[in-house]
């Protein structure tokens, strides 16, 4: 089987490039349209106590599918309901506690308006998504929000591109201004996504990811000489300073976290000290109080109280016993949780 391959010309690359410009323009043009009325739809969701049911024909159905499902996964519950399957038994889905979410750009969809009088009757808020102010939509709508656009991006103007990718980001600021207000957080977001590469590792504990191996261990009485060969050797940037248990039957087999020295603290007492350096103990420049975490904490634990004090590496503990580290680089692959 053999395939033509027709030149592209300059100008149908250029019209691609107009499209993108065009609905990073329409995008943009939403942000001033972050009104009251936006701030009065979060809070009606924020504060629903059943769920949000979204629901539109068409384009505007398949957007606000996707609309329902980033809700459902980010703490809001939420489902799409077909306006066509609303006169067929499944209005039965929705209870007095729901919000509706109805999506028209239109704002004059009658597949979608023949049921919103019997979602008002019943006193479920609706929230409009419409095109237009003054449509059918808007009057029927507790709060609307306006997704107009200059114009589709399409040759044509007809084709729904610039409109439903309004449509979609505005779902999207809906969904990240309600994990604002309701403070989801990652251990959240794991547990809506066990199944995921990220959910997993964000319920990951500690101890799954903690190194254990030849620990950069060293003593408030070593010098300076042997224990900057330790931390070197070791490759985590840091020597955990310990105090053996003269009662274990290896002195390392239940260390005592006394403090911790870094490579930074290493370099500065290096040029502190100069000729001294090598003979100094530990002792002289250790932290005396050094961060550590459970190894039965949450891994997105270990992230946040890195990040909180703008450090890479935990001491992992099991009760008072040294038992590994954890830095930012091992315990989440990719991601950085410090600044």
């Amino acid at each position: 089987m053999t395939t033509n391959h027709l030149p592209i010309s300059q100008s149908v690359l250029d019209r691609a490039a107009e499209c993108l410009k065009m609905e990073a323009q329409a995008i943009e043009n939403l942000v001033p349209r972050l009104d009251d009325r936006f701030a009065e739809a979060v809070q009606l969701i924020s504060r629903c106590e059943g769920k949000v049911v979204v629901t539109g024909v068409g384009k505007s159905g398949h957007i606000g599918s996707k609309i329902a499902a980033t809700l459902a996964s980010t703490g809001t519950p939420a489902f799409f309901l077909n306006p066509l399957d609303a006169y067929h038994g499944d209005l039965g889905m929705l209870s007095e506690n729901d919000i509706v979410l109805a999506i028209s750009y239109s704002g004059a969809t009658e597949e979608l308006l023949r049921f919103l009088p019997i979602i008002q009757a019943r006193h479920i808020p609706i929230i409009g998504m419409s095109g237009h102010d003054d449509s059918l939509l808007a009057c029927c709508s507790t709060v609307h929000l306006n997704i107009s656009v200059e114009r589709e991006a399409d040759p044509l103007n007809l084709v729904p591109t610039s409109s439903t990718t309004v449509t979609l980001a505005l779902g999207d600021a809906l969904a990240c201004a309600l994990i604002e207000a309701k403070h989801f957080q990652p251990t959240d977001f794991a547990m809506f996504h066990p199944g995921g590469d990220l959910g997993r590792k964000l319920l990951a504990k500690v101890e799954d990811f903690m190194v254990t191996d030849h620990l950069p261990f060293v003593t408030p009485t070593m010098l300076l000489s042997e224990a900057i060969e330790i931390v070197t050797n070791g490759k985590l940037g840091i020597g955990i300073v310990v105090e053996p248990d003269d009662k274990a039957q290896s002195p390392m087999d239940n260390p005592r976290l006394e403090g911790i020295i870094t490579d930074g603290d290493l370099r500065r007492a290096m040029q502190r000290l100069g000729q001294t350096f090598f003979s100094t103990p530990v002792s002289e420049i250790m932290s005396n109080n050094p961060k550590t975490i459970s190894r039965d904490a949450k891994i997105v634990e270990a992230g946040e109280k890195m990040n909180h004090h703008s450090i890479h590496t935990l001491i992992v503990l099991d009760g008072e016993r040294v038992v590994g580290v954890i830095d930012s680089f091992s315990c989440l692959p990719g991601t950085r949780f410090y600044h």
